[in-house]
């Protein structure tokens, strides 16, 4: 049975079920990287490495040697389909596969050493949000009965998280509100310099675009930063042009500000503290054309 090492009885105590419930309802959770998932997730992609492959998720059987990918894979083609499902989801995903492929594969106990409560409410938030973008979700994944204690948990942690950011925004703004009047004019007119294109180097990982906004603490000039999750491209266009007009859409990851060093990780974080983390932008590019194939 795939279920991570802690055992059943800590399980019940959480969530009141007996063990034979509780394992069930563990195995289930482990679906959420399973098999559903990964079969979502390869009928949602377009370009499958295994050639085989391509055709079976187009619902094409021509052979029974299919090659599932693998949960590295699995968790970057979902940051690509799932707008919440950042940088740190996977992050933590993969760890926790990696422990429990440790667990299943070895001798090893990786989970025994892990306490419950650093990781359990993580867990089921990862969970929740591949399900909801699957269109399913926690109560129809478990049942409504063993899915009650994970979203009460879930509740809770998105609470903690709320007023733990809040907590961090208001320390900055009381630290920056407590500099000299002059110190702060100053602070703000160089913030008023700085341009998103030199601002990569204060942020943990690449990402595709930086943007500005306004700190929460501050109001100083800040930065957000994260991944393009779509486009659109302009009909509207001469049939002689060579450039086209395109509309970008982008998810913000990490949020920095130099100003008060105020710093929010992943779209949790950052939805907590109030600030949109939803950009949109218009580029205007060089159209690609695909070269003629000499048939006509």
């Amino acid at each position: 049975m795939n279920c991570p090492g802690f055992t059943g009885e800590r399980f019940v105590q959480r969530s009141g079920c007996d063990i034979k419930s509780a394992l069930i309802c563990m195995e289930g959770a482990f679906g959420f990287g399973g098999g559903p998932v990964a079969d979502w997730c390869q009928q949602a992609s377009i370009i499958i490495p295994v050639h085989p492959s391509m055709f079976v998720a187009a619902s094409i059987n021509v052979t029974t040697d299919v090659k599932t990918i693998t949960a590295k894979t699995l968790f970057e083609r979902l940051m690509h389909l799932v707008p919440r499902f950042d940088k740190t989801l996977q992050k933590f995903c993969q760890d926790i596969a990696e422990r429990r492929n440790a667990e299943l594969h070895s001798a090893d106990l990786p989970f025994r050493a892990m306490r419950l409560d650093a990781w359990e409410a993580r867990y089921w938030h990862a969970g929740d949000t591949i399900l909801h973008q699957m269109g399913s979700s926690l109560e129809q994944w478990l049942g409504a009965a063993d899915a009650k204690a994970p979203r009460q948990l879930l509740d809770e942690a998105a609470n903690a998280l709320v007023a733990a950011v809040k907590l961090r925004v208001e320390a900055a703004r009381v630290q920056f509100d407590g500099l000299k009047k002059a110190e702060r004019e100053r602070l703000t007119a160089e913030a008023e310099l700085r341009e998103p294109q030199h601002q990569a180097g204060v942020f943990k990982n690449r990402y595709d675009e930086i943007w500005m906004k306004s700190c929460p603490a501050c109001k100083c000039r800040a930065f957000m930063a994260g991944e393009q999750i779509g486009e659109d491209i302009s009909e509207e266009r001469d049939e002689h042009a060579i450039w086209e007009i395109v509309d970008r859409e982008f998810v913000g990851e990490e949020f920095r500000c130099p100003t008060c060093d105020l710093t929010l990780m992943g779209n949790d974080e950052i939805d907590a503290s109030g600030i949109g983390y939803i950009h949109e932008d218009r580029q205007e590019r060089e159209m690609e054309y695909e070269p003629d194939y000499g048939n006509d």
